[in-house]
């Protein structure tokens, strides 16, 4: 329990500086709980914006994803979003930011309507991306949870470290607001960020040297793929190079662009954005997949086992090969090496820096909580009738609201967290971002081919879902066929999940978007906001 009791201490280190954030407020209206007062400073900036993106998703479901498929993880994600990601902060996050200075802007919501001219469309592209939002908060509290769970070596059940990690969450958002979730993320992105390079060091010196262990794998036909990308056909790593654009059309990343004191801000954020990228994906990817050389840690040995058992037995029925891929599931292998390999004291300091990584969902629940009273309590006449006091009231409710119908999905969800974000969050604001460009650079575009393109995203998201819990996971590698035309495979269901024609949902999901809103767009002429809506946007 001790490194339990270590990663308890530091949740309760975290709450405090959520909390005292809130002391160090300048005023006490509904833009200084939102967007701490438009104020942050370059560093706090930096580390936040960073930390946002960083949650479970990059240390505990890259890991897992590089347990299972390799050292290709760190092309699908990491390289690809270290390029894609810095260049939408440079093109659309300081056009985003000069907007909401100029205009007032706290959401995307209320961008979108008072560009288009539309309230109720602005109702509907809110309803969509709260939904799509939700996968995301869950991942950390299935993080949280695993955590607790690997560190505690099973003392801390599952359900109690995700109540834990969504409680403290919660207890921080609601009283620190926007201000104490970016002290919370600088604090825990400097944490995780040490947290590599200190793994990588003792994992290796108690592995005997990562040397040896990669010339082990190379040397096993089972393992040599893995430091290949032969499990991952092009198409398939093609269509990684999708996923980033989600990350400027989330709410809480567009609305982190909004709380920078300065636009010059945005210069060194953009500067050391890859960098960090490389400090965080790098070590979890490479300990990923050194983990499949770790068969002294017990923990790993099993995985490795129940991973054998699925590829070779074909008698094994539908139950056994559920229970067989809980076992091998890899969310926590980066937690296992560390406990077998590490001292008790540094096991427990570099649990806590996982937990620093898997807690950033902070900004999300205060994104959505923030949206929900902008642009449904307060557009609908709320802030009219009870006062700005009541706003904020209202926002810290459905806080608690959303972490408890959150907690309750991740008990039941039985993906793992790399597949559950690039399935649904990932893929669902990546077909968003065509909303985006064509409301900050097309003046052609409308509010119709901005509704066309939102429920096109909707639909794609359920049809992913539908098919993922309708048809089971394929006994073997091979994909199974669910629509075909002309013996052309044109949707199949994979173990990672649905594609089409090879690719993941993603792609024809943003394309098919893109083209909607230009088509929708051209067909509506006459729905085209007026010239002083024009003038506003696009006076240069």
């Amino acid at each position: 329990m001790i490194p339990a009791l270590v990663v308890a201490a530091y949740l309760g280190v975290v709450l405090y500086i959520g909390i005292f954030a809130s002391r160090a407020r300048h005023r006490a209206d509904a833009e200084e709980y939102f967007l701490a007062g438009r104020s942050l400073g370059p560093a706090v900036f930096l580390l936040s914006l960073f930390g946002a993106n960083m949650t479970a998703f990059s240390i505990l479901g890259a890991s897992g994803h590089a347990f299972a498929n390799g050292i290709v993880t760190f092309g699908l994600m990491a390289s690809s979003s270290a390029l894609v990601i810095p260049v939408t902060l440079l093109v659309i996050g300081t056009r985003l930011w000069a907007l909401g200075r100029t205009h007032g802007f706290i959401t995307p919501v209320q961008f979108f309507r008072d560009r288009w001219e539309c309230g109720h469309i602005g109702t509907v592209i809110f309803a969509v991306q709260a939904t799509l939002l939700v996968p995301y908060i869950v991942i950390a509290v299935m993080g949280g949870g695993t955590t607790l769970r690997a560190v505690s070596d099973g003392l801390i059940p599952f359900w109690l470290g995700g109540a834990v990690v969504s409680m403290v969450v919660m207890a921080y958002v609601f009283f620190g607001g926007m201000r104490g979730t970016a002290w919370v993320n600088a604090f825990q992105t400097v944490l995780f960020l040490l947290f590599g390079a200190i793994a990588v060091s003792v994992v290796s010196a108690g592995m005997g040297g990562f040397r040896s262990a990669m010339e082990a794998m190379l040397a096993s036909p089972s393992t040599a793929p893995l430091l290949s990308r032969e499990r991952v056909s092009p198409l398939y790593f093609l269509s990684y190079t999708f996923i980033p654009l989600s990350s400027i059309a989330f709410p809480h990343i567009a609305i982190f662009c909004l709380t920078a004191r300065r636009l010059d801000y945005f210069r060194k954020t953009i500067v050391l954005y890859p960098l960090c990228m490389l400090a965080i994906w790098l070590p979890s990817v490479f300990l990923g997949v050194a983990a499949n050389q770790a068969t002294s840690v017990p923990a790993i040995a099993t995985k490795l086992e129940a991973r054998a058992a699925l590829a070779t037995d074909a008698t094994l029925t539908v139950d056994e090969r559920n229970r067989l891929r809980a076992e091998a599931a890899g969310d926590d292998v980066i937690l296992r090496l560390v406990q077998g390999y590490a001292p008790l004291w540094l096991a427990a300091f570099l649990g806590a820096a996982v937990m620093a990584a898997v807690m950033a969902s902070d900004s999300q629940i205060l994104a959505l909580s923030t949206m929900f009273t902008e642009d449904v309590f307060a557009f609908y006449g709320g802030r009219r009738r009870f006062g700005e006091a009541m706003q904020v009231r209202t926002g810290r409710i459905f806080v608690v609201v959303l972490t408890i119908v959150a907690y309750l999905i991740a008990l039941e969800m039985p993906q793992s967290i790399f597949d559950l974000a690039t399935q649904y969050a990932f893929a669902g604001y990546a077909a968003l971002s065509p909303l985006l460009v064509a409301a900050l650079f097309w003046k052609g575009s409308t509010r119709w081919g901005a509704l066309a393109s939102t429920v096109w995203t909707a639909a794609g998201v359920l049809t992913v879902a539908v098919v993922q819990s309708t048809i089971p996971v394929p006994p073997t590698a091979v994909p199974v066929t669910v629509l075909s035309l002309g013996g052309l495979d044109i949707v199949t269901r994979a173990a990672t999940g649905m594609l089409v024609f090879g690719l993941l949902p993603v792609v024809p999901m943003t394309l098919m978007s893109a083209v909607l809103m230009v088509i929708v767009s051209k067909l509506t002429p006459r729905a085209r906001p007026g010239h002083a809506t024009m003038a506003k946007y696009f006076a240069g």
